[in-house]
């Protein structure tokens, strides 16, 4: 287009488009000089001087964020009644129990050979009431050490299998030993020594057989409890220890052994001519009982004591459980009415609590509390909180305001930046820990200045463009 023509359009270009064109110079130029002092938005910032206060801008890197951790915090912790259960407990009378035994009838007549199943020999397994006694090295010579003999002097002390199983053993604690062969309970106490740096030098063996026991009475010469030990306990064995047999006339005495429930007999005439018989290997809760035929009534009456005992000591852990399920009842309701009245103190704002803050260009300005029994990071706070957006906030430009807690520095700030436009930056966010009333501050972005001056001058714009045109 030549200079005429140009000359010649202008000319010809309505007044009404002459003053809008002009209105809209005017209006960019206004706009680029507010934009540039500040003057339509004005965006926050961390400078070293804010109203008086001495600020110090530290980077953050991995020295530095040493140096920050340095400030003492103790996380508040959640009150006690969150680390409490109502417990378990062991209700007395719940062990194990046999079944009600049944006693078949038994006449006057023939006595009939019906001997038990051999128990048979099985490793000796540690049950509650047994003793242990535990060995350890004392103060030893160079032929000792050199033979590995446990000196004369050395410790010994003896431990009762308790209710749970478990012996209480002061240098290594409560140790699970119920069930266990001497072999296996000397490979436990052995591993717990080496688990708590203890010299495992020791030796171990039971010196009270408490646990397993085979009941003797009627017709022997001193009615016992014999307890079966690491060697198998065989019928003949046991009536020796009871006294031997004292019924007089063979041909109607007969040994009858109640075990599991059911009732065996060997007749004391075949006992005596079959050796095997008295090699019977007896189990652990057998009751030997000698009589004669027509003393029934006498054998019927201990076995009936028998089953009584065993019947009240089933009422009795019944009983005893229900107690337990009641207390513990008790117990539960008692501890989420406290943690329910925490709660709703806590959500009534009646609790104290440690916050930290968030301004600037995070997802939404508010405050986060610190969590109980932990510290937080800053990478837990920001992205717990939503983190930032990108498009407006400076990663940049990340700050934690921290003010001096120093007397001698009142009104001092620390202002401990981190520069994330390197991603690998935000690793050391993970690990600058929080401390309460630090404020996270997100500068904005230089664009975003010039967005939000354009958007707040577009109206006063718009209005002087009318204006002008009128």
């Amino acid at each position: 287009m030549t200079r005429a023509t140009a000359e010649a359009n202008r000319r010809t270009m309505p007044m009404t488009q002459t003053h809008l064109l002009r209105a809209l110079m005017l209006g960019t130029a206004l706009t680029l000089a507010l934009a540039g002092c500040n003057t339509v938005y004005v965006n926050p910032t961390v400078s070293d001087q804010a109203a008086g206060l001495d600020v110090r801008v530290l980077p953050i890197t991995r020295e530095n964020v040493l140096l920050a951790n340095r400030a003492p915090y103790a996380p508040r912790s959640l009150p006690e009644v969150f680390s409490v259960t109502a417990g378990g407990g062991s209700p007395r009378g719940a062990g194990t129990l046999p079944e009600a035994p049944v006693i078949p009838q038994q006449n006057p007549g023939t006595l009939q050979l019906r001997p038990p199943p051999d128990a048979g020999a099985v490793p000796y397994r540690i049950g509650v009431g047994d003793v242990l006694r535990l060995a350890t090295r004392g103060q030893s010579d160079a032929v000792q050490d050199l033979t590995g003999a446990l000196p004369s002097q050395g410790q010994r002390n003896d431990y009762t299998v308790r209710d749970d199983g478990a012996i209480a053993i002061p240098e290594i604690g409560a140790l699970r030993l119920e069930g266990l062969t001497l072999d296996q309970a000397e490979a436990a106490v052995f591993q717990r020594m080496i688990e708590s740096g203890i010299d495992p030098t020791f030796s171990l063996e039971v010196t009270g057989f408490n646990s397993k026991r085979v009941s003797v009475g009627g017709n022997v010469g001193n009615p016992a409890l014999v307890p079966i030990t690491l060697n198998t306990l065989n019928l003949g064995q046991a009536l020796t220890v009871a006294g031997g047999i004292t019924a007089r006339d063979a041909q109607f005495a007969s040994i009858r052994i109640y075990r599991d429930g059911t009732l065996y007999q060997i007749p004391l005439a075949d006992f005596y001519a079959q050796p095997g018989l008295q090699n019977t290997t007896l189990a652990a809760g057998d009751a030997v009982y000698v009589d004669t035929s027509y003393d029934l009534d006498r054998a019927l009456e201990y076995y009936t004591q028998q089953i009584n005992l065993i019947g009240l000591r089933r009422a009795d852990r019944t009983q005893a459980l229900n107690e337990l399920g009641a207390e513990i009842g008790l117990r539960r309701a008692a501890l989420d009415e406290q943690r329910s009245n925490f709660m709703a103190r806590r959500e009534l704002g009646a609790e104290e609590r440690d916050y930290v803050y968030l301004a600037g260009e995070v997802t939404r300005q508010s405050r986060y509390a610190l969590p109980y029994g932990q510290q937080a990071s800053l990478a837990d706070v920001l992205y717990d909180s939503g983190g930032f957006n990108t498009s407006t906030g400076n990663p940049a430009q990340i700050y934690v305001l921290r003010p001096s807690t120093n007397p001698a520095e009142f009104g001092a700030v620390t202002a401990w930046h981190l520069d994330a436009r390197n991603a690998v930056n935000f690793t050391l966010a993970t690990q600058f820990l929080m401390r309460p009333d630090d404020i996270i501050f997100i500068e904005t972005q230089p664009i975003t200045v010039w967005n939000r001056t354009i958007q707040q001058s577009i109206p006063s714009l718009l209005g002087s463009v009318a204006a002008a045109t009128q």
